[in-house]
């Protein structure tokens, strides 16, 4: 259950984390439509693998909170940097969120890394398919991810995978 801002659903924690820390509109808006993107996402992937273990809330909940190292960081709105990204989960911390939700300020971009989580990799998805933009490297760990969980063969997960991130951007995405 989240709280709305500017008409979409924010989980109650990232609206009080965006209004604790000041964020600008243009970043809760961004954090709405990731958090969208994240929760069909993980909608499409509880349908189709429904014995895949991961931790739903986690990734709906980092995806609203994960830019939010932008509200002191404001440059990186609108240019490149990753201040934001090194600087967010203490931001984040301070504010009372978990360290485990907090990481994803930083592992959002950084999603390639040993140790990363799928929930990680989920999270850097829905930051990409909201725009429709797809990135082959980042769907193919996943797929890779997936077929290994659940037993199902690669071209069957990434097959699966496509149709999850076509209705998670609701547009025929382009590929990067």
């Amino acid at each position: 259950m989240g709280r709305v801002v500017q008409g979409r659903a924010l989980p109650v924690e990232a609206a009080r984390l965006c209004e604790a820390l000041g964020a600008p509109l243009a970043l809760v808006e961004h954090l709405e439509r990731v958090h969208e993107a994240a929760v069909k996402i993980t909608e499409g992937l509880g349908s189709r693998f429904p014995a895949l273990a991961v931790d739903v809330e986690a990734v709906r909940l980092g995806a609203a909170i994960h830019d939010l190292g932008k509200a002191r960081h404001l440059g990186e709105l609108t240019g490149p940097g990753e201040r934001h990204e090194i600087d967010g989960p203490a931001m984040l911390e301070a504010e009372g969120l978990a360290p485990s939700i907090a990481r994803f300020a930083r592992t959002h971009a950084r999603w390639s890394e040993p140790g990363t989580a799928i929930e990680d990799r989920l999270v850097a998805w829905a930051d990409k398919l909201w725009k429709g933009r797809r990135d082959e490297a980042l769907e193919a760990a996943l797929a890779e991810e997936v077929a290994a969980a659940t037993g199902e063969p690669p071209w069957a997960v990434f097959a699966a995978l496509d149709d999850v991130a076509q209705a998670a951007s609701g547009q025929v995405a382009e590929r990067v």
